[in-house]
């Protein structure tokens, strides 16, 4: 097992993130121990699934199961959390135990946060994707008046167990979904991009191995720790997300993590045609993106999606698209372009891909 220390630059206190198997059995019920009173946050689908094993390990301790689903990541959620966590009558001296994916992540650590103006938190991410992204950084947020995040906290958890044994019960979407922010990583870490491309067959099989997943939490971990609260560094974590966020909204069909390797695919093009870049990289990234999506997608026309992105919130002038390219090995730019370019490229791109 390997332990990674995420410690804030500007900020004395830490988090530790335990990766393999028997950081749940093993390292949770220990690090909780102390805490007097412990209540369990997570959802209806794994408290389905895991719900006797989590009773097994952590014992019979206070539990509230949110519906599962991102359309659920709200204020009515939310406040039902807090008003259970009062019912339990937690005090500060209680911990938060969020054992699922983003959303109970997000969800769970702004609760968190707020009661009591603060309590204890941990984190047990039960999908790829929470493990090697959403439950490192300690962003927490939901969705309010119709704008994704835009009510939120950073909140580190005290610690975080990811443990593979959870991927037991993870559908293959939800492999492909984590194994596309692994590949976002690799194209800012030229040391963690040869080890992918070394193992991009197994990748591509949905085969994840526990090691890859510790490299994705340490390259992100080093990028929180320098950066927090994404003044700087850690906007290159948004690196392809413009244009996957845009895809998103418009194919719904799509989990995040393969719109993500869509939209690194795009940007690595457009990076061709507005940047000095290393072409032979992209080339390899954009190969490395379709091998793990297993081919590219049905995709509405570029003139539909497009405009999408005009909405996201990397953006900084009216009628411009912001986008995080990628250009050489653990190198990326952010990039500005005029709205009509921005459509032009896409559309020039989607008609050589499709």
């Amino acid at each position: 097992m390997r332990e990674i220390v995420l410690k804030e630059e500007a900020q004395p206190s830490e988090s530790v993130i335990y990766c393999g198997e028997g950081a749940f059995e093993e390292k949770l019920p220990a690090a909780v121990e102390k805490y007097p009173q412990k209540f369990i946050f997570t959802d209806t689908t794994v408290w389905n699934l895991w719900g006797e094993r989590i009773k097994e390990v952590l014992g019979d301790i206070p539990v509230f199961a949110m519906p599962a689903g991102e359309e659920h990541k709200t204020e009515e959620t939310l406040f039902a959390l807090l008003k259970a966590m009062a019912a339990a009558q937690l005090h500060r001296t209680s911990c938060l135990i969020m054992i699922g994916g983003g959303v109970v992540g997000d969800v769970g650590g702004l609760a968190a946060a707020l009661y009591m103006r603060g309590i204890a938190c941990f984190q047990v991410p039960t999908t790829l994707l929470a493990q090697v992204d959403s439950s490192v950084g300690g962003k927490t947020a939901i969705d309010f008046y119709g704008v994704k995040n835009l009510v939120g906290a950073f909140n580190q958890p005290r610690a975080v167990f990811a443990d593979p044994c959870f991927f037991e019960t993870l559908p293959p979407r939800e492999v492909r979904c984590g194994i596309g922010e692994m590949v976002k990583h690799g194209a800012l870490s030229a040391d963690l991009f040869e080890k992918l491309t070394a193992r991009s067959s197994e990748l591509a099989a949905l085969s994840v191995p526990v090691d890859l997943i510790a490299d994705n939490i340490a390259f992100k971990a080093s990028v929180v720790a320098q950066d927090a609260k994404e003044s700087g560094l850690r906007k290159s974590l948004n690196l392809g997300h413009t244009t996957a966020h845009a895809l998103e909204l418009a194919l719904k069909t799509k989990s995040h993590g393969e719109c993500v390797l869509l939209g690194t695919i795009f940007e690595a093009e457009m990076a061709k045609c507005e940047a000095d870049c290393d072409r032979e990289y992209l080339n390899e990234l954009i190969a490395l993106c379709k091998e793990v999506l297993g081919g590219i997608p049905a995709l509405p026309n570029a003139s539909e999606w497009t405009k999408l992105a005009l909405l996201d919130k990397k953006n900084t002038a009216k009628d411009a698209v912001v986008i995080t390219a990628p250009l050489r090995r653990g190198t990326y730019r952010l990039i500005s372009l005029p709205f009509e370019d921005y459509a032009k490229r896409a559309e020039e791109i989607e008609n050589k891909l499709c």
